[in-house]
């Protein structure tokens, strides 16, 4: 190590407790000067003496020298540091670990700054600062939480890291097979989507919450969105105008995200794709915005601010990810067993559950097998059957009114991408060939 080098991992190190000394010394700056045991200039001195310890430890040579030499000026500091700060406690009449276990942290930081990674060390800084500084925010979030909503995130954590890195990501079964992994990522976004607008809810109302949820929600799944509404819809969770408008913002998105994998991946399918599904965004949004802003959307009041009462339920979202998992596979195993002939049914089956994927792969066939018309169609085969399946998701799950609204706006956008395809052929747009 250079002494241009290690200047300027003692640099970092003097930074570190510099940017938990200002963290510290701001929670007590209302303290009478000399009853802090530790403060700014003491937690900046803390990062500088691990970084100067492991700076010695060097001498010491490789092997256990040097983890010998850390290892007691460790042990001495927080000896030291640990009596100090609990006699400031007592002083004080408080009782908390916190300021003991920075200063330990911020000492191993600056030593690891010197000795290992320095951008590991300032990254783990950063993040020890960034959790002492919201510990009233924490603590106000911890007294408001309810069982159902702690106890969503931490299934929803658990399927995401726990469950998920363990899947197996190959097809069990006869092929084409379900793989595991595939299933579950369906289930946790369809649990992430019903939880999002949980969420969007109780931070930005009923009305605002229900709209930012289709919106954040409609960039990743338009039938997580469906699905959701759907429940919320027949539990009287939210006035059923809302609820469809969001399916309504969902499911414009939901054309605007394949019109841009086509755009990306095959642009002169465009030619077809872009007049169909351009008007029907737009309907789609159309009313949405009609829902919202012009019409009465509850028939039978507003929404009460804490009618939603349940991030998602675990056993209904992993049979619907089952289900939709099934149909992917038929889709798959239909357009493998019939070839090209059996595209567009395999399209029908693969976009009841997911479009995108139509999408993608449709774009990759041409110029062959598919032709740029047969392609064209085979994606907008594929928009109609996942739009046909939040109909029929809302006509079972959501039932009433709701369904009404979520057909009324689908018949609407069939009827606005018919129209707009049928003037693109009649114009004669250029297909390439």
């Amino acid at each position: 190590m250079t002494i241009d080098d290690l200047l300027l991992r003692l640099t970092i190190a003097l930074g570190i407790g510099l940017l938990v000394g200002v963290e510290r010394g701001w929670k007590t700056r209302t303290m009478t000067p000399g009853s802090r045991a530790a403060g700014i200039r003491t937690f900046t001195l803390c990062g500088l003496l691990g970084g100067v310890i492991a700076a010695l430890a060097q001498l010491a040579g490789p092997g256990y020298g040097a983890g010998i030499v850390i290892g007691l000026g460790f042990a001495v500091y927080a000896a030291v540091f640990t009596v100090l700060q609990r006699d400031a406690d007592r002083a004080a009449g408080s009782f908390s670990a916190t300021t003991i276990l920075a200063g330990l942290l911020t000492f191993a930081l600056g030593a690891l700054a010197v000795a290992g990674d320095s951008r590991v060390a300032a990254a783990a800084a950063v993040a020890m600062t960034g959790v002492l500084a919201i510990r009233t925010e924490v603590h106000g979030w911890i007294e408001r939480i309810t069982w159902p909503e702690l106890r969503s995130v931490l299934v929803l954590l658990a399927m995401s890291f726990i469950v998920l890195p363990v899947l197996p990501d190959t097809a069990i079964g006869p092929d084409p097979g379900i793989n595991p992994r595939e299933v579950w990522l369906i289930a946790i976004v369809l649990a992430g989507v019903s939880f999002l607008g949980y969420a969007a809810v109780k931070v930005f109302g009923t009305e605002r919450g229900v709209l930012v949820s289709a919106l954040a929600g409609g960039l990743v799944s338009s039938t997580a969105v469906t699905v959701a509404n759907a429940r919320r819809a027949v539990a009287g969770e939210g006035a059923v105008g809302l609820l469809a408008s969001g399916v309504a913002i969902a499911t414009a998105l939901s054309f605007l995200r394949v019109t841009a994998i086509v755009a990306a991946l095959q642009p002169g399918l465009l030619a077809l794709v872009g007049p169909a599904l351009g008007p029907a965004a737009l309907v789609a949004a159309g009313y949405a915005i009609v829902t919202v802003y012009w019409r009465d959307a509850g028939h039978g009041g507003r929404v009460r601010p804490d009618a939603f009462s349940n991030p998602f339920s675990f056993w209904p979202v992993v049979g619907f990810a089952v289900l939709l998992g099934v149909t992917m596979v038929a889709g798959r195993l239909i357009a493998e067993t019939f070839g090209t002939g059996g595209t567009l049914l395999g399209a029908v089956a693969l976009g009841l559950a997911d479009v995108d994927a139509v999408t993608a792969a449709t774009s990759r066939l041409v110029p062959a097998p598919l032709d740029w018309i047969a392609a064209s169609m085979t994606i907008l085969v594929a928009v109609v059957a996942n739009t046909a399946s939040k109909l029929v998701l809302a006509a079972v799950m959501g039932r009433g009114r709701f369904a009404v609204e979520v057909a009324a706006m689908t018949v609407l956008c069939w009827l606005a991408g018919a129209i707009g395809l049928w003037l693109a052929v009649s114009a004669g747009f250029a297909v390439p060939h």
